[in-house]
């Protein structure tokens, strides 16, 4: 490779100076970087037309942002962590200059992962009219309270066909990708990432019986939003990969289905998902 389009989390790197580093070492040995930024309206604003990957600096929270930024580029990500816990950030900034070496002699893999389209069905009773809000996610899309610590109340359907009512603090709607996100501190199963599937976990749930649910990728998840304890209205978000909010309200309700794009993530490690995972919970 020898052309990168560098996304830098400036609140991470707020002198510029991993930033700097990377810039200078890369076209040292020869190759061309440009620098962007990760704000959706801009984030391909200074893509250049020859760029071979996007070099995301920050932590797991400025890559997903970036794989949702990006998604339509079908530029392969690579995560230089300067963040504390990453997953999907592989590369510690100890580590940059290796990294950056095996990427100049293209030795490294790109994995495909899988994405979630979210389809938000608002049926707006002040009168504007029924709308949809459609957006995307790498990790997952979660469906949580907005404003007092009240239980929540949800109906779900699979293809279709009903499957359970809910009362919880919220849903989550899981790729394999983000099994080790928000799922994983749910109590939710870790997943390979390679994997097809889809992970319905609840959140807090208000009963003793209530786990997590593994789908195939191929199936279609529903989320309505009922009327609360009591027959009082709900407002909920709808929140995509932490960065994404949709608000729902009693009568809306959520379609959230495998995406048909994926995202490319460039992996330089060799260790096993496994032995990355024991690592991080090590750490």
């Amino acid at each position: 490779m020898k052309h990168f389009y560098l996304i830098t989390n400036e609140g991470k790197d707020p002198d510029g100076i991993y930033t700097g580093k990377i810039t200078a070492y890369l076209e040292a040995h020869g190759a061309h970087v440009t620098c962007g930024n990760n704000e959706a309206a801009e984030a391909r604003k200074f893509l250049p037309a020859r760029a071979e990957c996007v070099l995301v600096l920050g932590g797991d929270g400025t890559l997903l942002r970036a794989a949702r930024n990006m998604m339509d580029s079908d530029l392969p990500l690579l995560g230089i962590n300067l963040g504390t816990l990453g997953y999907l950030a592989e590369v510690e900034i100890g580590s940059i200059e290796p990294a950056l070496n095996r990427l100049l002699a293209d030795d490294f893999t790109r994995e495909e992962r899988m994405m979630l389209e979210g389809r938000a069905y608002l049926d707006h009773s002040d009168g504007t009219g029924a709308g949809v809000e459609e957006n995307y996610a790498l990790n997952d899309i979660v469906i949580s309270r907005c404003g007092s610590l009240q239980i929540l109340t949800f109906h779900i359907y699979v293809n279709g066909q009903f499957l359970n009512s809910y009362s919880a603090d919220g849903m989550i709607v899981a790729t394999p990708t983000g099994s080790t996100g928000y799922n994983m501190s749910a109590g939710g199963p870790v997943v390979e990432p390679g994997a097809r599937l889809l992970l319905l976990t609840p959140i807090c749930p208000h009963t003793l019986n209530t786990r997590s649910i593994v789908l195939a990728a191929e199936d279609e998840i529903r989320i309505e939003i009922p009327k609360g304890r009591d027959g009082h209205p709900q407002t909920v978000e709808a929140n995509y990969d932490g960065s994404h909010k949709i608000l729902l309200q009693t009568g809306d309700s959520i379609t959230i289905r495998k995406a048909q794009k994926t995202t490319g993530i460039l992996k330089l490690n060799t260790e096993s998902f496994l032995a990355v995972l024991h690592k991080k919970m090590s750490e």
